[in-house]
């Protein structure tokens, strides 16, 4: 039974007319006996009876009325239960972050909400078609796009802006180049160079460099870790593109982080999350946090 047939049983029983209900519920009276109608087919005994021109309760609509007004207490209760429920900063939020991003925010988004609500926090830097699967297990997941990558899939998950941020060449600090007030795409050409494996999004900036070229890049290493990049890097291997915001502070022994001159070089950080897990107020509490964060993360780097 529909529990909405059932409320109207109980209206007609207590407004005594077809049309006070109608008026009361500001619908057609031709709707109201259409859905009486409906409840009446599902019920093997009559539950109303023309009096003239009204139409009244039989004792078995009367007391299939009474037993609508507890189903609509029950109903009311567990609308009651999930609003308390949606509505809690106890509940634990799980966020996911890619490594980098992890490092740069999930101290200070401890720090921010401390505690409260309690947070679960793992890492995962996957390929960027990959970041909105994870959306399953966890109600956060910061993940990190170019400007050219395909945009998230708005059918499966609502992205929330945390920052852009500018993408460096990494240098060794000896290196030539770590000298100059400016330096292009051209001045790199000849470079041994440290790259994340292939598919994941950092990829994608040596190929777009590659391009604005015209030839290919020498890819000597592929690491996704940026502290195992920027050993390499100093040891004079070779040369990186690293974030300025979320990887590396921009002087640190024997490496210099520079921007490149001719070619603007960025990915956005975003956090994705499924529509219902939005519903919570816990989550959307971290996510307000995460975004009061990574504003200072951005202006901490300039």
């Amino acid at each position: 039974m529909d529990a909405t047939h059932l409320r109207l049983l109980r209206e007609l029983g207590d407004r005594g007319s077809v049309a006070a209900v109608a008026a009361a519920l500001h619908i057609s009276a031709s709707a109201v006996s259409q859905q009486l109608a409906h409840l009446q087919a599902r019920v093997p005994v009559a539950l109303t009876v023309r009096r003239g021109r009204v139409l009244t309760l039989t004792a078995a609509g009367e007391a299939l009325a009474a037993a609508g007004t507890r189903v609509d207490e029950a109903l009311t209760a567990a609308r009651e239960a999930v609003g308390a429920f949606l509505d809690s900063d106890d509940r634990p939020v799980r966020v996911s972050a890619f490594h980098s991003a992890g490092l740069a925010l999930f101290g200070a988004l401890l720090r921010e909400l401390d505690g409260i609500p309690p947070l679960h926090l793992s890492d995962a830097d996957v390929a960027h078609s990959d970041f909105p699967g994870l959306t399953a297990d966890h109600d956060l997941v910061i993940a990190h796009r170019l400007s050219h990558d395909a945009p998230w899939p708005a059918d499966r998950v609502v992205s929330t802006p945390l920052l852009t941020e500018p993408l460096d060449i990494a240098l060794p600090a000896a290196h030539t180049l770590a000298a100059r007030d400016r330096i292009t795409a051209r001045d790199l050409a000849d470079e041994r160079w440290v790259s994340v494996h292939p598919g994941f999004p950092l990829a994608g900036v040596l190929d777009h460099l590659a391009a604005h070229l015209g030839r290919p890049l020498d890819i000597a290493h592929r690491i996704n870790e940026f502290s195992v990049t920027a050993e390499v890097v100093r040891a004079g291997a070779a040369i990186a593109v690293l974030p300025r915001t979320t990887g590396l502070p921009p002087a640190v022994d024997g490496l210099v982080l520079r921007p490149l001159a001719d070619v603007a070089l960025v990915r956005h950080v975003d956090a994705l999350a499924r529509p219902d897990a939005l519903a919570y107020a816990s989550v959307r509490s971290v996510l307000r946090a995460l975004r009061t964060v990574a504003g200072r993360a951005t202006e901490a780097a300039g």
